[in-house]
């Protein structure tokens, strides 16, 4: 029987694992851009990638932020002479594996198991984003700060005595790139909660002291990790 648990990700590092060279790439490197044509699929082993795009008045967007056994697909899939929608940078040291995308899209409509492990991954990935379109719709810019906090604290906390520290090192710009907002705006939200006592902010790492009070705010429905994650 086919196991239906097994994850796209584990089913692609099987396949490609011992075929393509692991890629080490620094901090701060495109890895494609919005348009581009697509030359590969890339299979994050470790670091931090962020994926999103520039507005044409040059703001920086961030919609999601991609860390270590994960992957980057952003285009239409088996359509031909795809581009790329959106722009894909390093924000740490990265260890990827990248795959070509005629390799990539031949396994799956070869292999049923890998299939239907794509069909799963897609449909999560498709309720996240209605997820993150219902938090910014319905609270607002506050509560899209509260959102990104909550779901950084899924991705990237650890507890401490103090609380959780989200362990991604972040300035209040690209907190402010994750919500759509401008920085002066984040910046007084974020002062409004380190006075209330709900975070802490030291070298460039945020703590949540009050997880419960920005659940509270946004009316948390109490998701999943996976599916309430910056991923």
């Amino acid at each position: 029987m086919m196991d239906k648990n097994i994850s796209l990700y584990s089913l692609i590092l099987q396949n490609f694992i011992d075929r393509e060279t692991i890629q080490k790439i620094k901090p701060d490197t495109m890895l494609f851009q919005e348009d581009e044509h697509v030359e590969n699929v890339y299979v994050i082993l470790s670091g931090s990638v962020s994926v999103g795009r520039i507005h044409m008045k040059g703001k920086e967007f961030i919609l999601k932020i991609l860390n270590g056994e994960e992957m980057i697909i952003e285009y239409e899939l088996f359509k031909h002479n795809p581009r790329y929608h959106f722009s894909a940078k390093t924000l740490t040291e990265c260890e990827i594996l990248m795959i070509k995308r005629e390799q990539f899209e031949e396994f799956i409509i070869n292999d049923r198991t890998a299939m239907n492990a794509m069909v799963n991954w897609l449909s999560t990935r498709y309720l996240k984003a209605q997820m993150k379109c219902q938090d910014l719709i319905m609270n607002g810019k506050k509560g899209g700060l509260y959102s990104i906090l909550i779901r950084l604290c899924n991705s990237y906390g650890v507890m401490t005595d103090e609380g959780i520290l989200i362990d991604l090192p972040l300035t209040h710009q690209e907190l402010a790139n994750l919500t759509y907002g401008t920085r002066e705006v984040i910046q007084r939200m974020l002062k409004e909660l380190r006075e209330k006592d709900i975070i802490a902010y030291d070298q460039l790492k945020f703590t949540v002291k009050n997880l419960a009070y920005l659940k509270r705010e946004v009316d948390c429905q109490n998701c999943s990790f996976e599916i309430c994650g910056l991923n």
